[in-house]
């Protein structure tokens, strides 16, 4: 049953009820007439996937991983896996002052609009964009925070370019406050706190209303991913499955406040592998996305799936899947499409790989960079790191090398997902 004001809404059905939102929201002031074109916002009819002309969508993804969620093993770190570890490797490696600049020019050339054309041209019609809450959050009094910071503005940018483009976006929570997975994913303690700790708890469903309030008008962006792998398999899951769609209800009941238009994304338990925690839905305008990786690329990978959108009637997704290989890729691909379910393939870029759409290639002197990938790199010697110059020279070249001029364009793995190099 949907909360607040738009439990009538969506009793009708989705088709019509987001047309009638977005015609509401279309009137010209001054003359009381609506837009002859309401705005194109993506839904759920049923089991499909549907833009504003009722002509059905089928998500053909890449995600945007590393660019606001930095993720070790793509920068071929061992030790330093979550954003607040890699963080500090390039601080040990350049001091505070230079370090802060490396990720301002990060986020700046990592995802360029020469990149989400490329991504348009090649075929891909939606991104997946994987969010920081620190990023969104100034930490503020006791009682409340600010919800400001740099990530804004490069969302903003990102969905104008997708716009523009005619990409869709998947905004997703990938490391919520105080962690929804307790792994290097959330850059959390360890810990999914975000489930055990109250003040984690309403800043999340908060920051998803703030996220929701600024982009309620946006048909680029397709909807929101609400928490990405929540609950990992090395937590309490007895204590914490219960209480993963309790906390999806208050977050879509605190969307719904503010945002009828777009689809929220339920991600199961358990690296989202688990939807025996999902009990009937709740709401009219939902997906159930799960994510795998190096499986068989057979029908029993997916059937509890597939059984769970048929009983339910409700559209499926595969937020992430890929890094195996391209055989594969294309086998797995074919699988989720022979039984309507959209795909997000994982990453879109990254160093020195050919399991990416695009590969940043190796600067020179890299393996010095990994010298700093230590449990404690603060801790290291000075003797046994390259000298702050040298490790500047060799991080000034990796951020030459991932402007979009400068990468390598996978054609076999792009080919493996039905799509071409432009």
């Amino acid at each position: 049953m949907i909360c607040g004001r738009v439990k009538t809404l969506f009793k009708i059905r989705p088709r019509l009820a987001a047309r009638a939102a977005a015609l509401s929201m279309a009137l010209i002031a001054g003359n009381g007439l609506a837009s002859a074109a309401a705005p194109d916002f993506i839904h759920a009819e049923g089991a499909r996937l549907v833009d504003g002309h009722g002509d059905r969508f089928d998500i053909k993804g890449i995600n945007l991983g590393n660019w606001l969620v930095p993720e070790g093993y793509m920068f071929k770190f061992r030790h330093a896996l979550a954003p607040a570890e890699i963080g500090k490797v390039i601080e040990t490696l350049v001091g505070p002052e230079q370090a802060s600049r490396f990720w301002t020019r990060f986020r700046d050339v990592y995802v360029t609009e020469q990149d989400i054309r490329f991504i348009k041209a090649a075929g891909f019609n939606t991104v997946r964009v994987p969010l920081h809450w620190r990023l969104f959050v100034e930490p503020g009094n006791a009682d409340a925070d600010h919800f400001a910071g740099p990530g804004w503005a490069l969302l903003d940018r990102l969905v104008q370019w997708c716009r523009e483009a005619g990409l869709r976006v998947v905004v997703d929570l990938h490391a919520a406050p105080g962690g929804q997975t307790g792994v290097n994913h959330d850059d959390g303690t360890g810990f999914p706190l975000a489930f055990y700790v109250p003040r984690y708890r309403q800043l999340t469903i908060d920051l998803w209303r703030a996220l929701a309030a600024h982009y309620h008008n946006e048909p680029a962006v397709l909807g929101y991913d609400l928490l990405n792998e929540p609950i990992s398999p090395y937590n309490d899951e007895n204590y914490l499955n219960p209480r993963l769609e309790p906390l999806y209800r208050d977050i879509v009941a605190a969307i719904r406040s503010v945002d009828p238009n777009h689809v929220v994304l339920l991600a199961g338990a358990q690296w989202s592998t688990n939807f025996a925690v999902f009990d009937r839905p709740f709401d009219g305008n939902a997906v159930y996305t799960y994510h795998k990786f190096w499986a068989r690329p057979t029908r029993d990978a997916v059937q509890s799936y597939v059984n769970f959108g048929a009983r339910w009637n409700v559209p499926l997704l595969i937020g992430e899947t890929g890094e195996y290989n391209n055989d594969w890729n294309e086998k797995f691909r074919r699988l989720n499409e022979r039984f309507g379910i959209g795909w997000c393939f994982w990453p879109y870029k990254s160093l020195d790989s050919p399991t990416a759409a695009v590969s940043i290639g190796r600067p020179a002197g890299w393996d010095l960079i990994l010298k700093a990938d230590s449990t404690d790199p603060a801790a290291l010697a000075s003797s046994a790191l390259p000298p702050r110059d040298e490790a500047q020279a060799i991080l000034d070249a990796y951020l030459e090398g991932a402007k979009f001029k400068n990468v390598r364009v996978n054609g076999d793995y792009l080919e493996s997902l039905g799509l071409a190099a432009p």
